[in-house]
C-alpha cells in the first residue's frame, strides 16, 4: 500500500503547501458557524419514525409500513403499522414510501483524524520516527469538529472504526470506534482494535521481504506474551520496546481484534496458519483483494475480511487476482465480511452504500450487501449487542432514505444517532445555500 499523502506533508514548502494551509484556515475560520455549533433538534425528546419500509437486518426481516419508537437513546419498540399510543412529546418522522435501515457503519476510515489530506499538521492518523508503534493510540487525536464528520453524518454514516495509517513499523497502533453524533467527545471505544501491515507494506519497513515482516510480527507477539509474565521491576529486553510490549498484551490475549492489512492470497494463507498456531488471536483482514482465492480456508478459520468492492485492478503484484466479484464469492463461501474503503479514506465513507450496490451488481446478494455495511462491522468489532440492526433495546442509530439505500441516487432524509435526530446540515450544504443566489439586492462584498 502506498500512502497517497507521503512526502509532501513532511517537506511542507512552496506555494502548494501555502494553498493547502490557506484552504485549511478558511475551513477552520468558518467552522464556528458550521453544523457543529447547531444544536441537535429537540435533544432529549423521544422520536417516532412512522410508516416506513423497515429493513431490520435482524430476524424480523423487512417490515412493510412499520414504525419505530425511540426513547432514551435506544429503540423502544418496532411495530407493524402506525401505533395509536405514541407518547406526547415525541418527534414524529413520517416515513411512508421511505426506506428505514440501521445506520451505516464505516468499518475502516480516518474520520475525525484527517482534515486536509496533504497537510501534515491537519493529520493525526499515524506516527513515524517516534518512540511509539504498537502503543500509538489514535483516539486521543479524534476531532469531533472535523468537517468530514457532518458531511458523512448526513449521508447516513452513524458509526465508524477510525484506523491508524501505516507508519514506519509493521504495527501502526490502536484504532478507535466513534459515533458521528454531536458531542464534545465522539469516541465510544478507545483501543478498540490494533492494526498491522504485512505484505508489500510490511516488507518495506521490515528489511524488504515479506518473511521479515511476519517474523517481526510473531516475535513481537511472543515478546508481549513474555512481558506479561515478568515482575513489574524486571528488566525487559525484546525486539520491541517495553511500551509496545505492554500495548500488545490485549492482542495476544484475544481481547481486541488485530486488523492486518494484506492483499495477496499467499499472505492471507500465512495469516490463517498464524491463527492456527496462536488460536487466541482475533484476526481480521483488511484489503484482501485476493481473499476469494482462499475463501473456504477463511471461512473455516473464521477470519473476517474488510474489503473494497471497487479494488478490482491488478495495480501491484499483490493484487493480480483482484475482482469486483470478491464480495459475492466470499458470501457464498460463508466468510464474514464488511464493505468499506480499505485505503481508509478520510472524506468519503459516505460512498459505502454505493460500493455495496456495485457489489450486488457483481454477484453479492442485496441482503448480504446491507449486512456488510451495518451489522457485519458491528460483529467484527464486537459491538453487535448494541449496534448494527434495528431491534428493541438496541442503540437507536436509524436512517430514513428516499429510496433503496444501495441505489446511487438515493439520499437520507433523516438520520438518528443514539436516539437524537440529527440536523441535516454540513459545511457543504452551507456553502451551497450561501452561493445559491448570486444576484442579491446589495453588492456581494457587502453581505455578511
Amino acid at each position: 500500500m502506498t500512502r497517497r499523502r507521503s512526502g509532501f506533508g513532511r517537506t511542507g514548502t512552496g506555494g502548494r503547501l501555502a494553498v493547502v494551509l490557506a484552504l485549511g484556515l478558511a475551513l477552520v475560520a468558518t467552522l464556528a458557524d458550521g453544523a457543529f455549533a447547531r444544536d441537535v433538534p429537540a435533544r432529549g425528546r423521544g422520536v417516532a419514525i412512522l410508516g416506513g419500509r423497515i429493513v431490520t437486518v435482524a430476524d424480523a426481516g423487512v417490515i412493510e409500513e412499520g414504525s419505530i419508537l425511540i426513547r432514551d437513546g435506544r429503540i423502544e419498540r418496532i411495530v407493524q403499522g402506525i401505533p395509536e399510543d405514541i407518547p406526547r412529546g415525541y418527534l414524529r418522522v413520517h416515513a411512508k414510501d421511505k426506506w428505514v435501515t440501521p445506520g451505516i457503519f464505516a468499518a475502516f476510515s480516518r474520520l475525525g483524524v484527517v482534515e486536509i489530506s496533504l497537510a501534515r499538521s491537519a493529520n493525526d492518523d499515524n506516527v513515524e520516527g517516534g518512540p511509539l508503534h504498537a502503543a500509538f493510540d489514535i483516539s486521543w487525536g479524534v476531532n469531533p469538529r472535523a468537517t468530514n464528520i457532518a458531511i458523512n453524518r448526513i449521508a447516513g454514516i452513524t458509526r465508524a472504526a477510525v484506523s491508524p495509517a501505516r507508519g514506519d513499523n509493521v504495527f501502526a497502533g490502536y484504532g478507535a470506534l466513534i459515533h458521528l453524533g454531536i458531542a464534545d467527545d465522539i469516541v465510544t471505544r478507545r483501543k478498540a482494535f490494533a492494526v498491522a501491515y504485512l505484505g508489500d507494506a510490511g516488507a518495506q519497513v521490515a528489511g524488504g521481504a515479506r518473511g521479515g515482516a511476519v517474523v517481526y510480527l510473531v516475535t513481537a507477539l511472543n515478546d508481549a506474551r513474555r512481558y506479561a509474565k515478568l515482575p513489574a521491576e524486571a528488566v525487559f529486553d525484546g525486539i520491541i520496546p517495553r511500551v509496545d510490549a505492554e500495548a500488545l498484551g490485549p492482542v495476544v490475549r484475544g481481547e481486541v481484534p488485530l486488523v492486518v492489512h494484506v492483499s495477496r492470497a499467499s499472505d492471507i494463507t500465512q495469516l490463517i496458519r498464524l491463527k492456527a498456531e496462536i488460536p487466541t488471536l482475533d484476526l481480521v483482514i483488511a484489503g484482501g483483494e485476493e481473499a476469494w482465492l482462499v475463501a473456504d480456508d477463511l471461512a473455516k478459520a473464521k477470519i473476517p475480511v474488510i474489503l473494497h468492492p471497487f479494488a478490482n485492478l491488478p495495480g501491484s503484484f499483490s493484487t493480480l487476482a483482484a475482482t469486483q466479484m470478491n464480495a459475492g464469492r466470499l458470501e457464498r463461501a460463508g466468510v464474514l465480511f464488511a464493505i468499506a474503503d480499505t485505503e481508509a479514506d478520510a472524506h468519503n465513507p459516505r460512498l459505502i452504500p454505493q460500493y455495496a450496490g456495485n457489489a450486488v451488481a457483481n454477484g453479492l446478494t442485496w441482503d448480504g450487501a446491507i449486512r456488510a455495511i451495518t451489522r457485519n462491522p458491528a460483529v467484527i468489532f464486537g459491538v453487535d449487542k448494541d449496534l448494527g440492526s434495528l431491534e428493541a433495546g438496541k442503540i437507536a442509530d436509524v436512517v430514513v432514505w428516499d429510496g433503496d439505500p444501495l441505489e446511487v441516487t438515493t439520499r437520507p432524509e433523516a438520520v438518528v444517532i443514539a436516539g437524537e435526530l440529527m440536523p441535516m446540515v454540513s459545511r457543504q450544504t452551507e456553502l451551497r445555500d450561501r452561493y445559491r443566489d448570486l444576484k442579491p439586492a446589495r453588492p456581494f462584498g457587502y453581505i455578511r
